[in-house]
């Protein structure tokens, strides 16, 4: 494979306004060329809608995409602040899923960039809606370990438009035993909203590494 000439772009999506602060005032250095972070808005067809639009942009063309954010954790151990690194993500809709892409490097920079923070990794399964009870049961035993509702949507989205590396890292924001009425008003939201902030340099290693010669 012959390596890219100039800086490759990365397009970062997240869907809700804390999940973009959070983003927004993290560690924007040692970024491997120019960073979009996009605010999709919440749910699956926000997320198309945006991640659409915004690769049609010529500057984008080439653009990696990660979808980033909160999400609800789907097996039992998980805690709020652990992090999913997606295998896959899907829906119920089995042409939707999407295979991502260097998640070892992933995981590997995670846990260097946030030491001491569980990584799960599987397949991670999107929802129209906010997923609770007894429904989480119902998607793990489809094989998922954690859902939210815009990750599919913006992967599916990204590779429609072109062929490019794609992956999705979700922060548990809560689980089984640990569900939250709202983000960011208990200690499982706070949690999450650090490590969320924490976790860009992990991303742009990821993003440099697409960039090497593969053998």
């Amino acid at each position: 494979m012959t390596p890219r000439t100039g800086p490759s772009p990365l397009l970062i999506a997240c869907a809700l306004g804390i999940e973009h602060l959070a983003l927004r005032t993290g560690d924007r250095g040692g970024a491997g060329g120019p960073v979009t972070v996009l605010r999709t808005g919440m749910g699956p067809k926000a997320a198309e809608r945006s991640v659409t639009r915004v690769l049609a942009d010529p500057a984008l063309e080439s653009a990696a995409v990660l979808a980033t954010g909160f999400c609800a954790g789907l097996a039992p151990g998980m805690h709020p602040g652990d992090l999913v690194v997606a295998e896959e993500t899907r829906t119920r809709d089995p042409r939707s899923t999407v295979s991502c892409v260097a998640t070892d490097r992933l995981v590997k920079e995670l846990a260097r960039a946030v030491p001491g923070r569980t990584v799960h990794t599987g397949p991670l399964t999107g929802s129209d809606h906010v997923v609770r009870g007894p429904e989480r049961a119902d998607l793990l035993a489809t094989g998922a370990i954690a859902v939210d509702m815009e990750s599919a949507a913006t992967l599916l989205s990204a590779v429609r438009t072109g062929p490019r590396p794609v992956a999705a890292v979700r922060v548990v924001v809560d689980a089984p035993e640990h569900e939250l009425v709202r983000i960011g008003t208990v200690r499982g939201g706070i949690s999450a909203f650090r490590v969320l902030r924490s976790v860009l340099p992990a991303f742009f290693e990821w993003h440099r590494s697409l960039l090497l010669p593969r053998r």
